[in-house]
């Protein structure tokens, strides 16, 4: 595997301005920023196409382009995403490698409306692959969407609660009654509600106000809100003494953390399983460099390229193996954290109906990777309660 170079892309900048840097020739194209989408739109797509049998790459079944959404704004020349081991697959250039023999172009969308943006997308047939969250994928299938999961990503992933440095609250149940912050829509909106569910609070025992990742940084800086659910960039506020961390995930029970993943569209699976089968071993791959203790420091100083600083990702990653966080499997673990998305999902009226997750997740291409790379007891497996398979 080589470093990613002169390889063409896609983003989905927050302006259209973006600067792209010419010597590498990419193409720039935006999506426009949009929510969840409505269940009638979502539900609109044609029906599943019978599954063909695996058969060996060849150049009448290639796929003349990929696309890959990935529910984060990209940041930088060349523009990079953080936190999975399939960022670093964007960054090294190896999803491109592994197509070019077969002439395939690879496309990446970068959102800034995270997961529900990357849904409106989905809808409209102008993706392949996709980067995303548990909810919003849950939302968006719950309302008739065809994708299938077929490997993990980025899972385990933290979340933190900031609040003014001179806040007298000092638990999450102190949170009742007070102006709260949730990027709703996303993986960050049910371990929020699990979270506050564990201290005896529901939705509506908080002022739960749906702001952005700006939007919240901005809003916990003017004290505008009493505090913000979200992920590491409290950690930037908390640095210059403007946000105190009143809780965060982190050496806590991972039900309260993130869950995300890799899908593929019903249409594109049927139509190109071998390409799947490809896209999948080389995640796989990428999986297993990015997990290996030795390259620690490259993916996080990789990941800082994205916008959050080095020291954020060392502390949050500190004490942690990478093979937990960097984990392709959906283990018994995390096939529960998405059964049990499913039902709050639906138990808190985010999605419209409830939907076997067994089937949902196509497990036949990782498995096929795992095997072929020898990879099957590479990564721990956990049982549904979070312990280690055999601990």
């Amino acid at each position: 595997m080589s470093d990613r170079n002169d390889l063409p892309y896609a983003s989905h900048p927050p302006h259209a301005d973006t600067q792209v840097d010419p010597a590498r020739r990419r193409a720039l194209r935006t999506i426009g920023r949009h929510g969840l989408g409505t269940a009638a739109t979502l539900a609109s797509l044609s029906a599943l196409t019978p599954f063909s049998a695996f058969s060996a790459p060849s150049a009448s079944a290639r796929p003349e382009v990929i696309r890959i959404g990935v529910a984060q704004p990209a940041t930088g020349t060349p523009p990079t995403f953080a936190g999975s081991s399939l960022s670093i697959a964007h960054a090294k250039g190896w999803v491109e490698e592994a197509f070019k023999p077969a002439g395939t172009r690879i496309e990446w969308y970068f959102f800034k409306g995270a997961g529900p943006a990357v849904n409106e997308a989905l809808t409209n047939r102008q993706l392949d692959f996709a980067l995303q969250g548990d909810l919003p994928a849950i939302v968006a299938r719950a309302a008739g969407l065809k994708t299938r999961l077929v490997l993990a990503t980025g899972v385990r992933t933290n979340i933190y609660i900031g609040v003014p440095p001179d806040s007298p609250l000092k638990t999450v149940a102190d949170l009742r009654g007070k102006r709260v912050s949730l990027f709703k829509g996303t993986n960050m909106h049910l371990p929020a509600l699990r979270l506050l569910e564990s201290q005896g609070l529901t939705e509506k025992d908080v002022r739960l106000l749906n702001l952005d990742t700006a939007g919240y940084l901005a809003a916990l800086t003017t004290r505008d809100i009493d505090a913000a659910i979200g992920a590491m960039d409290i950690l930037r506020l908390r640095d210059k003494g403007a946000v105190r961390v009143l809780y965060t995930s982190k050496g806590q029970s991972p039900i309260y953390t993130r869950q995300s993943h890799v899908l593929v569209t019903e249409d594109f699976l049927n139509r190109y399983p071998e390409a799947t089968q490809q896209f999948v071993r080389t995640a796989v791959e990428s999986a297993r460099w990015a997990s290996d203790e030795k390259n620690r420091e490259e993916v996080l100083r990789t990941w800082a390229r994205a916008g959050t600083p080095y020291e954020h990702w060392k502390e949050d990653f500190d004490g942690e193996p990478l093979r937990v966080r960097l984990n392709p499997n959906f283990d018994p673990f995390l096939v529960a954290r998405y059964k049990d998305a499913v039902e709050q999902a639906y138990r808190f009226r985010l999605s419209r109906a409830r939907f076997d997750v067994d089937q949902w997740i196509d497990q036949r291409y990782l498995r096929t990777a795992l095997e072929d790379l020898k990879l099957q007891t590479y990564w721990p497996i956990y049982q549904p309660d979070g312990k280690i398979l055999g601990a």
